[in-house]
């Protein structure tokens, strides 16, 4: 087996890639930006059944050099999942542009100077959907985004910049690495513990009738566990050499038809979803006092698709259903006590 290093092992996917790096029998390291956060990640991991006796923690901040090579050194694969993703606006979109570049450039830098061979790099359907007009044909992993596009959010500048600057890097300056890109959609399943990533925080919201109403917005969805297991398969299969991977479950869904989809399955644990659409004006007015609304609002109504067709024939991947993986994830959130008025059932 390998030793592999995931970057973010405290963020949802890099937990769900850990635990089936363990369980495929590899040694795994892991960064956090403090050691403090070793405790709860190793509790995590032991709650969801993995044996954490081949994990090691290292202290690596994207924003700065430390910490870096040690974390890299004598790894033979890097799966570089880190990278920001607020709830909200930021004041300056370089507050998410520089961290996200320019810590993949010292990823990919500790990772060729240590004599990685291959580094997956999760970034993101938002480095390919945005700044493009409403279209029924999917997306594939030939599209970039437009950056330049002005409804275009910090949050896919960044993604779109961060992976491109990573491919012009290797292509430059890597030598002898491979690259392999991920890139998903909303990434909803399963949760580890109570720290929540923002596209479940989205689901919670739903569940908790914590919205009045259901934007006109379209999503993609993607269970973190099949993304997890993309990572896995780009991380040594030849034929992902060099190339990007789409990772999405099914057509992409509109809010409301997400909503129906919990109120129908979930039974009484759906009684507080929203049924109703929202009419753009309504959404754009509470932007205004909304920062989480601010990002989406150039969105609205603009309808996208997207394919995994070439993960699927190139890699096997075979994910599970939107509606399994919406499921999954509102049940799980139950059992952490996550949902309003909701027993800890985990806790128990």
């Amino acid at each position: 087996m390998s030793t592999v290093l995931v970057t973010g092992g405290s963020g949802y996917v890099g937990g769900h890639c850990i635990l089936q790096l363990l369980a495929a029998g590899h040694d795994v390291r892991t960064t956090v930006r403090s050691l403090s956060r070793e405790a709860a990640v190793r509790g995590e991991m032991r709650d969801a059944g993995a044996n954490d006796e081949r994990l090691i923690f290292f202290a690596a901040d994207l924003g700065g050099d430390a910490g870096w090579a040690e974390a890299v050194s004598g790894s033979d694969y890097v799966l570089h999942v880190a990278s920001p993703f607020p709830v909200g606006v930021p004041k300056d979109e370089n507050e998410l542009i520089a961290p996200a570049r320019d810590g993949a450039l010292r990823v990919l830098r500790a990772a060729r100077d240590a004599g990685v061979k291959r580094v997956v790099m999760t970034s993101s359907f938002a480095a390919i959907g945005y700044g493009h007009d409403s279209r029924t044909a999917p997306f594939d992993e030939t599209i970039w985004s437009d950056v330049n596009a002005l409804r275009v959010s910090a949050y896919a500048k960044s993604k779109t910049i961060a992976e491109r600057a990573a491919w012009d890097f290797v292509a430059a300056e890597g030598g002898a690495l491979e690259l392999s890109a991920v890139n998903p959609v909303v990434i909803i399943g399963p949760v580890l513990g109570h720290d929540l990533s923002t596209s479940v925080v989205f689901l919670k919201r739903l569940l908790d009738g914590a919205v009045p109403g259901c934007p006109r917005l379209y999503f993609g969805l993607v269970d973190v566990r099949d993304v997890a297991d993309l990572h896995l398969r780009a991380m040594t299969d030849p034929a992902a050499k060099g190339e990007r991977f789409l990772a999405v479950s099914g057509d992409f869904m509109l809010m409301v038809d997400i909503a129906k989809v919990l109120k129908a399955e979930l039974g009484p644990l759906g009684k507080r979803v929203p049924a109703r659409e929202l009419p753009d004006w309504l959404v754009r007015l509470a932007a205004v006092a909304d920062p989480s609304l601010r990002q989406v609002t150039g969105e609205l109504g603009v309808r996208k698709n997207a394919t995994s067709e070439k993960a699927q024939r190139v890699l096997g991947w075979a994910p599970r259903s939107n509606e399994v993986a919406l499921v999954d994830t509102a049940e799980s959130l139950q059992q952490h006590g996550l949902l309003k008025d909701a027993p800890n059932v985990a806790a128990v």
